[in-house]
């Protein structure tokens, strides 16, 4: 009989320890995170997919006329702790236009500042000393743009123009990361066919005027950085 009992006994323990295990592993599955993958928007190109923050230095100009026709904005606002800048892009610039507008969107120009400042001449953005905006680069591999020169588009005051590498660039292709805006009422003729126009300012000349005139060091960035954001209006 005490055979029978202890036999009944082990069996019993046995099963709760099951009970116990089971329990442990329906706890530690719901407190476990799942992970999903989120949906990004693609887009058609030559028959194929791409996901729209895939551009790179072999995809631009494809990736740039897709996107150009699903963001067909021309306008945006340079917001600074000195004011409001508006510019109106060129349509007839239109892997320029698309370029500053993904870039907008997707929040590169949001970590970066105005870092040179020449009087009678312009003022440039598109940079700064923010990891994140090495990130950004970093992801976007640095792509370049063809040029886009118009007889008609010309260093006026209040162009906003392509910056460019200089050496070992033949065809004058443009960074999309950093761009500058012309000061000088009198314009800056001598960089006609030397760097894309892309738009013009359409109003705040008076905070380009303000940040021309800011303290810069030897290196003409300005001792206090003006950071800025980029709202893309519809």
């Amino acid at each position: 009989m005490k055979f029978f009992n202890l036999i009944f006994f082990i069996f019993i323990i046995t099963i709760s320890c099951k009970d116990v295990t089971t329990n442990e592993a329906v706890k530690q599955q719901e407190t476990i995170p799942v992970k999903v993958k989120s949906k990004k928007k693609k887009a058609v190109v030559n028959n194929e997919f791409i996901e729209l923050d895939t551009i790179n230095n072999k995809n631009t100009v494809a990736f740039l006329k897709k996107y150009g026709e699903l963001n067909t904005e021309h306008t945006v606002i340079i917001e600074t702790r000195l004011g409001n800048i508006t510019i109106a892009l060129y349509n007839d610039t239109p892997l320029h236009r698309a370029s500053f507008i993904f870039l907008a969107k997707v929040g590169y120009f949001d970590t970066t500042c105005f870092y040179r400042v020449v009087p009678n001449f312009i003022i440039q953005g598109g940079e700064s000393e923010r990891l994140d905006t090495q990130r950004f680069k970093a992801k976007y591999v640095r792509y370049k743009l063809p040029s886009e020169f118009r007889k008609n588009r010309k260093h006026k005051y209040g162009a906003i123009a392509s910056a460019r590498d200089w050496k070992k660039n033949p065809q004058k292709k443009s960074t999309p990361f950093e761009f500058y805006i012309v000061q000088n009422k009198k314009g800056a003729h001598h960089l006609d066919g030397e760097h894309t126009v892309f738009g013009e300012v359409v109003s705040g000349f008076n905070v380009i005027d303000k940040i021309v005139n800011l303290k810069a060091g030897s290196d003409e960035w300005p001792l206090n950085d003006v950071f800025m954001k980029i709202k893309v209006m519809k």
